[in-house]
């Protein structure tokens, strides 16, 4: 059985669901592996506008694998470095890929499972699924860049609070302080995605794509953004689809964008 589902749409939309739904989706070797390989293909992949990440069954992800992590205590200090910054990167390669990501949490999303969610570049929630970070009830230290991930979306004073103590926020909670973008009913999550997604496939792909680099380089002034904007600009300007989408625009109809 693989444990990672991969369904790629005819609208360029790819769905990639965790499929461990016996362990919760817990990142195993395996789901490990066959996730590097599934963002090393979507990335060379032209065809796709925009990818979706949720979980098999009632869990969107439990996070590291425990058996997995308690076998680690075996090795010494540096093997263990190596090996988790490898498990780190391996997952956390999804905010390398070009198009738009999206997570879609149908239920609960714990340690390394939650911070792979905030990796996506947008996180809609059921409203009763719960988001943990229990590293510290367990021994651990925050991986996964839990660290950065927390705080970047919701400000260092929930981060510090959902670290410090582990307790767990629920979706509906977690859209009101800022943590994912909205929540839904448990029922109406995935169409709800489904529905945001198509809106995104919709738009020019390259203008897309320059859009979420931009977006990802943190300008640290106003300067620094205009600065990468009257390159990327001038680049769709010369785009087939900017004349397109100016004339659906014209013609009062949808545009077909190729991505040329």
């Amino acid at each position: 059985m693989s444990e990672l589902l991969v369904t790629s749409r005819p609208d360029g939309i790819v769905v990639i669901t965790l499929n461990r739904p016996d362990l919760r989706n817990a990142m195993t070797d395996a789901m490990t592996a066959e996730w590097r390989d599934t963002m090393a293909a979507l990335s060379q992949d032209r065809n796709v506008r925009c990818v979706i990440v949720t979980g098999a069954g009632s869990a969107f992800s439990s996070g590291g694998d425990l058996s997995w992590i308690e076998e680690r205590g075996l090795e010494d200090v540096p093997a263990l470095r190596e090996r988790m910054l490898t498990f780190y990167r391996t997952w956390l390669s999804i905010t390398r890929l070009e198009v738009p990501t999206i997570a879609a949490v149908n239920g609960p999303a714990v340690g390394a499972g939650l911070c792979v969610a905030l990796a996506c570049d947008l996180v809609y929630a059921a409203f009763d699924a719960k988001l943990r970070a229990p590293f510290t009830a367990l021994g651990l230290h925050p991986g996964m860049a839990a660290t950065y991930l927390i705080p970047s979306r919701a400000g260092v004073g929930l981060a510090r609070e959902l670290l410090l103590t582990g307790r767990t926020i629920l979706g509906d909670e977690a859209a009101d302080k800022g943590l994912v973008n909205q929540s839904f009913p448990k029922n109406d999550l995935l169409a709800e995605v489904d529905a945001i997604a198509a809106s995104i496939a919709k738009n020019a792909p390259v203008a897309t794509r320059l859009t979420k680099v931009a977006l990802n380089q943190e300008h640290h002034d106003v300067e620094a953004a205009l600065r990468w904007e009257s390159l990327a600009q001038p680049v769709t300007m010369t785009s087939a689809d900017m004349l397109e989408g100016l004339r659906a625009h014209r013609e009062r109809r949808l545009p077909k964008f190729t991505g040329s």
